[in-house]
């Protein structure tokens, strides 16, 4: 498999946020050939590798209060990369991923990625 990359779908209006926080056009997610994923989101990060993860499922809209920005959830531990409301890819992990905030590891990783679609046939879950 070839190394590919998807690059967020970054919403403008939100580009002050990205600006703080370090987002740029070459942010998104990567999927490598050595069979890894990982996820830039301006100065932070995720990397596992690909046999990590349980499933994937594309969601949205959401409100942009929830899913725009470096965010924990409200409902469990998963972190979002998000760059828009309008949709992205819940990615769910076997085993927690290290900590990106908060106090707690990850199961879950939420990115608004330009092409949801692909990324999900890229991870092949």
């Amino acid at each position: 498999m070839k190394t590919k990359h998807f690059p967020y779908r970054l919403d403008r209006r939100w580009t002050p946020l990205f600006i703080i926080l370090g987002v740029t056009k070459d942010d998104g997610v990567t999927i490598t050939s050595q069979g890894k994923l990982i996820a830039t989101f301006g100065r932070f990060h995720v990397e596992t590798a690909l046999k990590n993860i349980a499933a994937t499922k594309i969601t949205g809209p959401h409100r942009w209060y929830t899913a725009v920005g470096l965010r924990l959830s409200l409902t469990d531990d998963g972190v979002t990369f998000g760059t828009n409301h309008k949709r992205g890819v819940s990615i769910t992990f076997i085993r927690k991923i290290p900590r990106v905030i908060g106090l707690q590891r990850h199961s879950t990783l939420w990115v608004s990625v330009a092409d949801p679609d692909g990324l999900i046939a890229a991870i092949g879950k």
